[in-house]
């Protein structure tokens, strides 16, 4: 049995776990001072994972309900698992091999799919309009996203997450060699990160926060988590694919803290869309970045 992987694989669930919790208390004492708000502390979300562990429901509406959960933090962590999280890095090797970046264009829509089916078999109308807005909005942000990553993927004949980064320490950060699909990426990023303008999922003040409405205790401690390890998935595979990845622990918090700030900030100052406005902006300038992006690939290939 090699230890040294399990034990490497351990310490990212960890580390994934922190920096994304540590990262939404950030958000959330970001949030408030700008709006003239003291905030909670940044370890607020850790505070309230463990009260919800604590908690026990009464409430079940079938299999799909404990599964919806369940589904979604096996999905993050999987996805997880196949992101490289420092180059060369000892204990961060994981299972990424020369195709996973395919692999992970499919595997990040699962956690969604699993939270929808889960939300669904509440019966809550809340619910049932927050997965049919964040499937809507998904299919949005999907296609610019796609686009980037296609473009990178054709003008460098490479799917592999660790060949890229090695190709960037030849020829720099891919978000100054392939702008337009940068430029794309991050525009769909930021819906991906689903703050405001693009929170229609959740809404707070609408849908008593949409899909998770009947999900409370150990459901919502689970969702959570899954969602902090998600973000910082999300993350690291941005910073790998465009900014070259990171050679240790404080280069990679630095970058995906840069990057994190972006949606976080933009959130602050917009007020949320529509899902119709939502879905608009995606297909507006997002893909056509996206479209400039791959025919500036198969320009460079030609």
């Amino acid at each position: 049995m090699n230890w040294s992987l399990i034990l490497g694989i351990t310490i990212t669930i960890i580390t994934a776990f922190t920096v994304g919790m540590f990262y939404g208390g950030i958000s959330r004492k970001v949030t408030a001072r700008i709006q003239n708000r003291v905030g909670p502390p940044i370890w607020q979300n850790f505070l309230d994972v463990l009260k919800l562990y604590s908690k026990e429901s009464a409430i079940h509406h079938g299999w799909m309900q404990h599964l919806g959960p369940l589904w979604a933090i096996t999905a993050s962590t999987a996805t997880l698992m196949f992101v490289p999280i420092l180059n060369n890095g000892q204990f961060y090797q994981n299972l990424n091999f020369s195709g996973d970046l395919i692999f992970l264009m499919y595997m990040m829509v699962f956690g969604q799919l699993g939270m929808a089916l889960g939300a669904g078999q509440t019966g809550n109308p809340n619910s049932a309009i927050g997965v049919s807005r964040g499937l809507s909005q998904m299919v949005g942000y999907k296609v610019p996203w796609l686009l980037a990553l296609v473009a990178i993927m054709v003008q460098y004949k490479a799917t592999s997450i660790t060949g890229l980064i090695e190709l960037q320490n030849q020829i720099g950060w891919l978000m100054f060699a392939s702008p337009f699909a940068f430029i794309a990426g991050l525009l769909a990023f930021i819906g991906m990160m689903h703050y405001s303008p693009f929170d229609i999922v959740f809404a707070p003040s609408e849908l008593a926060s949409g899909p998770p409405s009947e999900f409370g205790g150990k459901y919502l401690g689970l969702m959570m988590t899954s969602g902090s390890i998600f973000t910082f998935a999300k993350l690291v595979l941005f910073v790998d694919v465009f900014l070259g990845g990171a050679s240790n622990i404080l280069e990679l918090l630095l970058k995906t803290f840069v990057i994190y700030m972006i949606p976080v900030i933009y959130g602050i100052v917009s007020p949320r869309y529509r899902t119709e406005q939502s879905i608009r902006y995606f297909w507006g300038w997002p893909t056509f970045f996206g479209v400039i992006g791959m025919l500036y690939a198969w320009y460079m290939i030609s």
